[in-house]
């Protein structure tokens, strides 16, 4: 039958079960759509027969909550939603947000800090025995040790905390299918251990097939040399081709990660996109305001997954891998004009893209083989010369979608790479970009200017961003077209010091452009930019790396960026001041600031 899945006793007894076989407890809403992790491992389970309830936001105060399903045949599967729980309630300030877009009218506090750990323990209080599977951004990108930033401590894997059996890390649907079949054959949930994609713990280390042996949890917690050694192995094992086995000691437990899972194939991937989502959100949230997340990924494509651009700020390494996974342009077509015929649909398809909108290809031939190079990035420092560099397939999409009856605009809003565009000898790509698939405004994101804050961050050097911004302004001219490049800049990333805030704050005056919002480095877990925050360290190379740390200085750096805004005033001039550059204070054309008095 095609409609939501049950979240009550009464939806199980209208379509005549007595029991679920594994129960979803999510920490969003709940929202039938491909956007939301929850809906894809949920239908898929019922694609393969299982039958699945959902708790969505249960009340983690309250054991009755996770009892409103009863206790599932197989298990229950556990993940914070969408967004890592903690980000989704701090400002990089630590500071509470007031909204959450993925709760009934934006409402705050539904979830519970560190949601999964939390949901977890609260259902081995209700079921004892019931099997606990975690997955999601929050649970894969503690997988293992790991920096907390919230608490400014090295904590353990989310295993050992969560009490849960099993973690699915990545992206999980391989992975679920085969724990669900070994389950449903009678194997104890202490038995699966043979997964890949998946993360178990065990007191017989002899488990673990050839495992890479990481240092024990007791000396990363000490150690931030030892800690950047460990992350080295973890970032150069998440490719499927060549990640083996690792392994991480907890006094007489040990967390075995197996190798990652292998990627979709077009054929799976497309298969994911065609489950039997209501692409809207339960009709319990109709009278709270809806759901305000799915207001603009509703009418949005995912048309890729996987990202080689390798910011090294970006969980994606750890989660979704470097090797790009495309949909087919039949699938994706097929879903425009499902869109397209939507009562509420206005002709706008807000976006095509993915992690990178204009990634439609594997980075080289090479990684068909071998994978993602452990050693390399793709694009920065400089480019590598095996990168295949090609829009068509992209652009050919694109007109396609834009033929459809119904179909007004097609935008691209979740990114694209402005190297990647220059590297392209046709410029096919950016001319249709500005012509059909922008409105005035295209975001992008140098995030820095500093030489050596962007060899840190994985970005190229500034000067191809102002090649992109000259191909951008130039194809706008012949178009006869006024719009314009919205640059995104972080600040106080590890390498940046106050004079490389400055040379920021420089550029930003000689382009004309004031940033309206500014994102400050957030040190979330699984990033080599984490690593580097609470190292001092970068792993890749052992260099030093400055760190700043001190809050005042970061939030002179953030001022810097929007150096004209009056209550950045006293930030900026005590910046300008430590760093002796007097002569950005003054009244003529290059200074940031006038005197004080």
């Amino acid at each position: 039958m095609m409609d939501f899945l049950p979240i009550n006793i009464e939806d199980m007894k209208k379509r005549g079960w007595d029991q679920c076989d594994f129960v979803f407890v999510t920490g969003d809403a709940y929202v039938d759509h491909s956007s939301f992790g929850a809906a894809i491992i949920s239908r898929l389970l019922e694609r393969y027969g299982y039958k699945v309830g959902i708790i969505a936001q249960p009340d983690w105060k309250d054991v009755k909550s996770f009892r409103a399903l009863g206790e599932p045949r197989l298990g229950f599967l556990i993940n914070s939603g969408n967004i890592d729980s903690m980000v989704n309630h701090y400002t990089t300030f630590k500071k509470k947000r007031r909204t959450d877009v993925y709760s009934p009218g934006g409402k705050p506090n539904l979830r519970p800090d560190r949601a999964v750990t939390v949901y977890s323990n609260k259902i081995r209080e209700a079921y004892k025995h019931a099997p606990i599977i975690i997955g999601g951004i929050e649970a894969s990108l503690r997988r293992l040790s790991h920096y907390d930033y919230w608490s400014n401590s090295v904590k353990r894997s989310i295993l050992m905390d969560s009490g849960a059996n099993l973690l699915v890390y990545g992206m999980g649907e391989k992975a679920i299918i085969q724990i669900a079949e070994a389950l449903n054959s009678g194997l104890p949930i202490e038995e699966i251990t043979f997964i890949n994609g998946t993360v178990y713990k065990t007191k017989d280390k002899e488990r673990a097939f050839e495992p890479v042996i990481l240092p024990k949890y007791e000396e990363v917690s000490i150690s931030k040399k030892t800690y950047a050694d460990s992350f080295k192995i973890q970032f150069e094992n998440t490719d499927s081709k060549s990640g083996k086995t690792l392994v991480e000691q907890y006094n007489t437990v040990y967390v075995v990660q197996n190798p990652p899972m292998e990627i979709l194939t077009q054929q799976e991937l497309d298969d994911i996109y065609d489950l039997d989502y209501m692409n809207d959100y339960h009709p319990i949230y109709k009278n709270s305001g809806g759901i305000p997340a799915l207001s603009e990924i509703k009418f949005s494509i995912t048309s890729v997954r996987g990202c080689f651009g390798g910011c090294s700020f970006c969980a994606l390494n750890f989660h979704q891998g470097r090797i790009v996974q495309s949909r087919s342009h039949e699938s994706i077509l097929k879903e425009a004009e499902k869109m397209s015929n939507d009562k509420e649909f206005k002709g706008y398809i807000h976006d095509v893209g993915g992690p990178t909108a204009n990634f439609r290809i594997k980075a080289c031939k090479k990684q068909e083989k071998y994978g993602a190079c452990k050693d390399k990035n793709c694009l920065s420092p400089e480019r590598c010369k095996n990168l295949q560099v090609s829009h068509s397939d992209y652009l050919d999409l694109l007109r396609k979608i834009r033929k459809i009856n119904g179909i007004k605009k097609v935008f691209i809003r979740s990114g694209i790479r402005y190297d990647y565009a220059i590297y392209d000898k046709n410029d096919n790509f950016i001319r249709e970009l500005c012509q059909n698939h922008i409105s005035g405004q295209l975001r992008t994101a140098p995030e820095h200017v500093s030489k050596s804050v962007l060899e840190l961050m994985g970005k190229p050097p500034i000067k191809t961003y102002n090649q992109f911004v000259n191909k951008f302004n130039e194809e706008n001219k012949k178009l006869n077209m006024k719009q314009y490049i919205v640059p995104y800049f972080i600040s106080s990333h590890p390498g940046s010091k106050i004079k490389d805030a400055i040379e920021l704050a420089e550029y930003i005056r000689d382009i004309g452009h004031m940033p309206e919002q500014v994102q400050d480095f957030y040190p979330t877990p699984g990033t080599l930019s984490t690593c580097m925050y609470y190292t001092g360290i970068n792993p890749l190379t052992s260099d030093s790396v400055y760190i700043p740390k001190d809050i005042e200085e970061r939030k002179m750096q953030r001022a810097l960026l929007q150096y004209n805004k009056r209550e950045n005033y006293e930030l900026v001039l005590k910046a300008l001041k430590k760093e002796k550059r007097y002569d950005l204070i003054g009244y003529n054309s290059k200074a940031l600031i006038k005197p004080k008095n």
